[in-house]
Order: structure tokens, then C-alpha cells, then sequence
């Protein structure tokens, strides 16, 4: 038996399938009321989601750039100089390339800027006093304790590079030994350049790379000697340049040789003590990193002296593998070490 229905009545039954069919992606709308209405008619007058749906015109929004600018009373110019590397600067009422000029205070150009470490005075008092007897070897065997002193400036300047370059993985007893026969063979600028590399090799094995060392030496050397008078330069940016040369020991020797503080001499002691004791606001991987994340926050004045405590304070306590926690003062404040009492608890 065959049903017919008026046409009203089609027409609803339709919009309701249409509608409700798991099949139908989109949503009626009254222009597509007015396309099923005159196509009542036709065999296909419920279409797919193709026809549907309408397309709609995405615009993509106009990008403007967004240039900062440094409070001037900044007083401090490596900060200056830290922003204007990341942050090209804008002059007072110059507008960008898009019209839009945007001032920013200089407490306000990191999220960061005043945070620290908590407890960090308490811990930082708790390892002077297990570093008051000054006995790990970076107290005895350190760049500053195995240059000749008495030696002209120029000599001293120049023994205190060498022994930098010579610490690079390898330990201070070693790079004092090799200090010692070098200053016996004479470490002066003229004497090392007309030393054999072979020699050098002999004189400083067995620090770490000591064949690529004694290379570095002997180019450093060159350098010295048609370029800074047999000096040593006098900036950050120039000892960088010199072969064998990072910036760990670049800061070093600035603070031994020129009495200069410019950054924290960050090697493989600092950086481990300083994420264990969490004084870096995110995890850092490398000394660079974490030499930008202690300035950030750690006073200047402090900047020198924390090389030399943390240094002898990795040799004799916060060791890389099988650190002395028990031993340690800061053991119920330091994050590493209250970790390390709950494994042992367990």
C-alpha cells in the first residue's frame, strides 16, 4: 500500500530527516529553507554537508611588531647591552614600521627580575662556614695561586691565560703540575713561541687534550705577541677571540689579571651545586645557561666570590657522583638533599 502525503507535510517530514540524520554535518539555515522549499519538487532536495554548510571567509589579522625600549634610568650598561641584543631599542617618540611605539619600564622587561632562590643568604652562609678552612685544591692550586706574582705584570697577566686554558676538564692538581714545569721551562711570551709544540706537549701532558692545548698555546701566543705588545687584552669581547678561550675562563681571568668583575666564572662545579640548590628559577644544561640565570639575581658584589666557594665546595662535599648530604649543613633546606633523605628513608 502506497502512502501519499500533501506537500506541506513533505516538506516537514524532509527538514526533519535532514535535520536529524547522523549524515547531516551542518544546520539549516533560512537560505537553506528557501533552496529546500523551491527544490521540493526535485529528488535531491535535501543536499549533503557540502552544500549546506557555507563557507566562511577567514581574514588573517595584520601583524604588527612590537619594539621596546630601555628605561634610562638604567644605570647599569651590561643590562643595556643584554636587552639590546635580544630587544632592538626604540628612541624616545620614534615609531615602528607600523606607527606603534612601545615603552617599557626596565623593572618590567622580564617576569623574572625579581625573583631568587628561597633561603638562598641561609645557604650561601652554611657553605662559608664549611669552606672556612680555605683546604679543597682550588684554595692552593687555583689560577691565581700557581702564577708567579712576583713576575712583571705583563708575565702574570700572561701565566694567569695559560693556566685557564690548561683547567679546561682536568683537574687542578694536574693543571698545577703542568703550570710548574712550564713556569721551570719559562713561561714568558718570547720563550713559549720559540718552543717547539711538540715540547709544549711534553710539558703540560697529562691535562685533558693536551696535544690540542699545546696548539691552542701556541697560537694564543702569536697573537699576543704582533697584536697586544706580549699582553694579554684587556677586554671580555677580545679574550673570547683567542683560541682555546670561553667565556668561563674569559670572566676568570678578567677578575685574576685585571681586577675586573664581568660575569661568574661558571665551570662544571658551579653549575651542578647551583641546579641542585636550585638557584636557577628552570633547570639549566649548560654553565652559559646557568652563568645568565645566576646574574640574573645573585648580587654583583657576590659575582667573584662564589666561583672559588662553590668550586671547593663541589671538591669536597656536593661531589658529582656520591655527594656527602649527610655531611652537608644545608641538608634540610637544600632541595637535592631533602630528596636524597627521603630515597634514604625508603
Amino acid at each position: 500500500m502506497r502512502l501519499i502525503y500533501p506537500r506541506n507535510i513533505a516538506y516537514g517530514m524532509s527538514r526533519m530527516a535532514a535535520t536529524t540524520s547522523p549524515y547531516f554535518g551542518g544546520r539549516l539555515t533560512r537560505s537553506h529553507n528557501k533552496a529546500s522549499t523551491s527544490s521540493l519538487g526535485d529528488s535531491n532536495a535535501v543536499k549533503g554537508p557540502s552544500t549546506l554548510t557555507s563557507k566562511k571567509r577567514i581574514r588573517k589579522r595584520q601583524h604588527v611588531s612590537i619594539q621596546y625600549e630601555i628605561d634610562d634610568n638604567v644605570k647599569d650598561e651590561t643590562v643595556k647591552k643584554q636587552y639590546d641584543k635580544v630587544i632592538p631599542r626604540v628612541a624616545k617618540g620614534e615609531k615602528n614600521k607600523k606607527g606603534f611605539t612601545v615603552v617599557m619600564s626596565s623593572s618590567s622587561h622580564s617576569s623574572g627580575d625579581d625573583w631568587e632562590p628561597c633561603q638562598w643568604h641561609e645557604m650561601l652562609d652554611n657553605i662559608r662556614e664549611m669552606r672556612k678552612h680555605n683546604d679543597a685544591p682550588v684554595d692552593s692550586m687555583g689560577a691565581e695561586k700557581i702564577c708567579d706574582e712576583e713576575a712583571p705584570p705583563k708575565i702574570f697577566r700572561y701565566q694567569v691565560l695559560l693556566s685557564l686554558l690548561l683547567s679546561s676538564q682536568t683537574k687542578d692538581q694536574v693543571t698545577s703540575a703542568a703550570m710548574t714545569k712550564l713556569k721551570a721551562h719559562g713561561c714568558t711570551v718570547d720563550n713559549i713561541l720559540k718552543t717547539p709544540q711538540n715540547k709544549i706537549e711534553q710539558l703540560i701532558y697529562p691535562v685533558g687534550f693536551f696535544k690540542r692545548k699545546a696548539e691552542y698555546i701556541k697560537k694564543t701566543t702569536r697573537i699576543l705577541k704582533d697584536k697586544y705588545d706580549s699582553d694579554i687584552p684587556p677586554t671580555l669581547k677580545e679574550l673570547i677571540k683567542l683560541p682555546g678561550i670561553g667565556p668561563k675562563m674569559a670572566h676568570i681571568i678578567m677578575d685574576v689579571a685585571w681586577k675586573q668583575v664581568t660575569g661568574i666564572g661558571v665551570d662544571t662545579h658551579v653549575h651542578r651545586i647551583s641546579n641542585r640548590l636550585k638557584w636557577v628559577k628552570k633547570t639549566t644544561t649548560n654553565p652559559e645557561d646557568t652563568r645568565v640565570a645566576l646574574e640574573s639575581w645573585l648580587p654583583r658584589d657576590l659575582w667573584s666570590e662564589v666561583n672559588v666557594l662553590l668550586v671547593g665546595f663541589g671538591q669536597q662535599t656536593c661531589l658529582p657522583v656520591g655527594p656527602k648530604c649527610s655531611e652537608c649543613i644545608n641538608r634540610q633546606i637544600c632541595p637535592y638533599g631533602q630528596s636524597q633523605n627521603r630515597v634514604s628513608k625508603k
